[in-house]
C-alpha cells in the first residue's frame, strides 16, 4: 500500500485572491513506513511574499526569485505523487492550493477522493483537544524541537510520524508485511498439497476399570517403598 504523505507552504490563505504555492514537501510511505523516497521543491510565485506569511515560514521574495515556476515542476510532482492517496494535515487547505497551481499550468486537479485529512482523524479520536500538528506531536511524543519555523518538508516528516500514530502505532508496518508473507505462502500452497486428518484429542483420565486394575496390580507388590518407615 503506498500512500504520499505532504505539506505545502504558501504565500497566505487564499489561491482565489492571489496567493500562490512556494514549497511542497512529500514523504513516501510503503505500508506505512516511509521508503526513504522524498518530493522537495520551491517554486517563484511571481509576487510578494507578505510579512505574516514569510514569519511562518521564513521564504523571502529575494530567496524564491531564482527558483522555478509550478508549470516547470508540474509533472515532476505528478509523477511522484502518482496515483496514490495524499495525506495532508488540514487538506482540504493543501489541496485546494496544489489544484489551484495545476488549474493554472493546464493540469487536471487531483481528486479529493484522495485526500486523507490528519485534523479529521485526530478530532475522531481525540474530540475536544487541540489538533494542531505541534499539540498532536507532542501528545503522541514526536520529537519536533528542530522546527523553528514551518517547512514543507520537515513538517510531511513530522506528518508522517504522526499518521502512523493515529493509524494503528508503530507496528502497524509490521504487521502489513506479515499478511503479505502469509499471502505469498498461500500463493504457493498447490492443490499436490498433503492435507492430513485431523485426530481428535485424546482423553487422559482414566476410565473405572483402569483404576480397579491399577488397584490390583499395587496390592501385589511386597514391601512398596512408600508404605516403609523413614
Amino acid at each position: 500500500m503506498r500512500e504520499i504523505i505532504f505539506d505545502t507552504e504558501t504565500t497566505g490563505f487564499d489561491p482565489a485572491s492571489g496567493d500562490r504555492l512556494v514549497e511542497i514537501g512529500c514523504i513516501e510511505l510503503i505500508n506505512r513506513v516511509p521508503s526513504g523516497r522524498t518530493f522537495h521543491a520551491y517554486y517563484n510565485p511571481q509576487r510578494d511574499m507578505p510579512a505574516a506569511a514569510f514569519n511562518v515560514h521564513g521564504l523571502s521574495s529575494d530567496f524564491l526569485r531564482d527558483k522555478p515556476l509550478f508549470a516547470d515542476g508540474a509533472q515532476a510532482l505528478l509523477d511522484f505523487i502518482e496515483d496514490s492517496p495524499l495525506v495532508a494535515h488540514n487538506a482540504r487547505f493543501d489541496f485546494g492550493f496544489l489544484n489551484h497551481e495545476l488549474k493554472l499550468c493546464g493540469h487536471a486537479d487531483v481528486s479529493m477522493d484522495r485526500m486523507i485529512d490528519t485534523v479529521a482523524i485526530a478530532r475522531t479520536l481525540h474530540p475536544g483537544a487541540k489538533h494542531s500538528l505541534d499539540a498532536l506531536c507532542t501528545r503522541y511524543g514526536i520529537d519536533r524541537s528542530h522546527r523553528v519555523k514551518h517547512g514543507a518538508l520537515l513538517d510531511a516528516e513530522l506528518l508522517a510520524q504522526l499518521y502512523i500514530e493515529l493509524t494503528g502505532g508503530r507496528q502497524i508496518g509490521l504487521g502489513l508485511a506479515q499478511e503479505e508473507a502469509k499471502e505469498i505462502v498461500r500463493a504457493e500452497l498447490t492443490e499436490t498439497t498433503v492435507v492430513r486428518p485431523v485426530r481428535p484429542a485424546r482423553v487422559f483420565t482414566a476410565s473405572a476399570a483402569e483404576l480397579e486394575r491399577h488397584a490390583a496390580f499395587v496390592a501385589t507388590l511386597k514391601e512398596p517403598l512408600w508404605l516403609q518407615e523413614a
